[in-house]
C-alpha cells in the first residue's frame, strides 16, 4: 500500500536543474508526486516533494544519490515523520547544538588545548575508545578552579539556526532533547535557556576546595548511553521510535543515529555521514526543521 514520503532538497541555492533532476529520479522509482513545498530562510533554501510510494525510504535515497553534491543535498523523510503526531528531536551538543567542543575550551585554561583537540578528533572519527579518551582528556583539567566553568560557559555559541530549530519544534508541541559526551555543568544552563524537554551529560568532579578533580563522576555518556537516552526519553514523551530524529557529528553519536526514525549527520566525520540517513553539510542546524511535516 502506498505511503507518503517527503524528499527534501536543501542548499544555499537550489538550481532549477538540480530540483528537476531530483524530481525525475523520484518519479522514475514509480513514486507519484502529490505536493510541492518551497521554503527555507535568508541563509538557505529548501524544497520538499511529497510523494506517494509503495517502496521504502532506501529506494528513494538510492534514486537521488547520484544527483547529490557537497553543496546540494537531499533527505528522504519516512512516513511517520511526514504524518501528524508528536515527534522527538534529540541532538548531540558539541559541534552540533553548539559550535565549539567544550573540553577544548576547558583545556585551553590548562595550556593543553592542542593536545586535547587531537584526541577529540581521533575519538570523533572512531579511531580510539571514547570513554578512555574522555577520561584522559578530563585528567588534564585537574586543579583548575571551578570558576573556569562559568568562564567557558560565557563564550559558548549556539550553532547557526539552533535556537530557531528548538523554538519551532517546541512550538509545534514536540519534545526536544540534548545528550552530550560533554559536561552537565555546561549543558544545564544551555538546556534551561532553550527550555529543552530533556538533557543529559557527564558530571565533572569538583573537590571540596573548589577545583576540578580531573575525573568524571559516575558512568560516562558514551554512544550506548546516548541511544539509551533516546529510547528512554521517547518512551517518557509518548513518542514511537519511528517518530524520532537524531542529529550528531561524531562516532559517539552513531548508535542513536541508527536507532532513530531519521538519523542526521551534521557537518560530520566521514564514517558518520556514511552511516546516517541524511547529511547536512551546511552550517545551519535549522535545516532539520524541514525533516518533519508537522
Amino acid at each position: 500500500m502506498p505511503r507518503e514520503f517527503g524528499v527534501v532538497s536543501y542548499g544555499v541555492q537550489l538550481p532549477d536543474e538540480f530540483l528537476i533532476a531530483v524530481q525525475g529520479a523520484v518519479q522514475n522509482t514509480g513514486a507519484q508526486i502529490i505536493e510541492l513545498e518551497n521554503s527555507g530562510s535568508s541563509r538557505f533554501q529548501a524544497s520538499t516533494v511529497f510523494v506517494s510510494f509503495d517502496g521504502d525510504a532506501a529506494d528513494l535515497r538510492t534514486a537521488v544519490q547520484p544527483h547529490l553534491t557537497g553543496d546540494l543535498s537531499c533527505a528522504v523523510v519516512p512516513p511517520p515523520l511526514v504524518d501528524e503526531g508528536r515527534k522527538l528531536l534529540i541532538m548531540d551538543v558539541d559541534s552540533t547544538l553548539i559550535r565549539q567542543e567544550v573540553i577544548e575550551l576547558l583545556a585551553a585554561h590548562a595550556g593543553r588545548e592542542a593536545e586535547v583537540a587531537a584526541v577529540t578528533d581521533a575519538a570523533m572519527r572512531g579511531e580510539i575508545d571514547f570513554t578512555q579518551s574522555l577520561r584522559s582528556r578530563v585528567a588534564v583539567l585537574k586543579g583548575l578552579p571551578v570558576s573556569v566553568l562559568a568562564e567557558v560557559g560565557s563564550v559558548i555559541e549556539f550553532s547557526d539556526g539552533a535556537e530557531e530549530l528548538v523554538r519551532h519544534y517546541l512550538a509545534a508541541g514536540h519534545a526536544v532533547a540534548a545528550v552530550s559526551g560533554g559536561f552537565t555543568q555546561l549543558l544545564d544552563p544551555l538546556a534551561a535557556q532553550l527550555s529543552l524537554t530533556f538533557a543529559e551529560a557527564n558530571v565533572l568532579g569538583v573537590s571540596d576546595d573548589g577545583h576540578l578533580t580531573g575525573e568524571v563522576v559516575g558512568p560516562v555518556v558514551d554512544r550506548a548511553a546516548k541511544e539509551r537516552a533516546l529510547r528512554r526519553w521517547a518512551a517518557e514523551a509518548g513518542v514511537p521510535m519511528e517518530r524520532t530524529i537524531a542529529v550528531g557529528d561524531g562516532a559517539n553519536d552513531l548508535d542513536m543515529l541508527g536507532a532513530a526514525g531519521l538519523g542526521v549527520a551534521f557537518n560530520a566525520k566521514p564514517a558518520v555521514r556514511a552511516a546516517a540517513d541524511a547529511s547536512i553539510d551546511l552550517p545551519y542546524l535549522d535545516v532539520v526543521r524541514h525533516f518533519s511535516r508537522y
